[in-house]
């Protein structure tokens, strides 16, 4: 941690480092994540993930992720003590990483700055050089290859990748089961993701009979045998 902070020029040792990543699929089901690493190793128990709403591109989907978390953490940090302990979000990182270059870092610097905070500092690094960018610098830092540095900061990139990959995959699956039953008559978007959201699966889903289904707000009798019915190909709408 000394050597990166050296390397980078850092005000401190980055004893806790978060990074961010944003995953969708031509812009739909945008997922954000947060990984976090303390004195280098992961915090998986304290990773986060952030469904982002009609964010018009990446760095719209960035600068609302940092946004959130950091506006928690200001609500947060004047807890009591006691509370604080059991906050998602009291602990603010001494270094954020985004995935990207300079006009992600810019995205996130932004962000941060938005909310007064000062002690957080951000880096972002670009995959095609492994190039690490810092705010308002016009040219980027090139760690050594094989240094300690770049290895830390390329295994904290990668993870939060892979974390925002899953969460954007499950988010797109969901996404997927409630369009399929949002095709059955009578039961739409909203009545959709409410069947998906009680029951979990669809596969779940399936396996309730008409009494089950009818218990869920919205729906009744008289639409859970359709439902019903539907899911199990008794009416050709939806094959089981």
């Amino acid at each position: 941690l000394r050597g990166l902070r050296d390397a980078l020029e850092l005000r401190q040792a980055p004893l806790r480092i978060e990074c961010y990543d944003i995953s969708h699929t031509q812009g739909t089901n945008q997922v954000g994540s947060m990984v976090v690493f303390e004195d280098a190793l992961p915090r998986k128990k304290e990773y986060r993930q952030f469904s982002i709403g009609d964010a018009t591109d990446d760095f719209a989907a960035m600068r609302e992720v940092l946004t959130r978390r950091f506006t928690r953490y200001l609500e947060e940090s004047r807890l009591p003590p006691e509370e604080r302990e059991r906050a998602k979000f009291a602990y603010p990182p001494q270094l954020v990483v985004v995935d990207g270059g300079q006009p992600q870092v810019e995205a996130a610097q932004e962000a941060i700055s938005a909310l007064g905070i000062e002690d957080v500092e951000v880096v972002g690094l670009a995959k095609r050089l492994e190039e690490v960018w810092r705010p308002g610098d016009p040219y980027p830092t090139i760690l050594p290859r094989g240094s300690e540095a770049l290895y830390l900061l390329q295994r904290v990139r990668d993870e939060a990748h892979r974390f925002a990959i899953t969460a954007h995959r499950k988010k797109r699956g969901k996404a997927m089961k409630a369009s399929a039953i949002d095709e059955i008559p009578g039961v739409g978007p909203t009545r959709a993701k409410a069947l998906i959201r009680h029951f979990g699966s669809l596969q779940r889903l399936r396996e309730a009979d008409v009494e089950q289904i009818a218990l869920v707000p919205g729906v009744g009798n008289a639409l859970a045998r359709q439902i019903h019915a539907a899911l199990h190909g008794q009416d050709g709408t939806m094959e089981p």
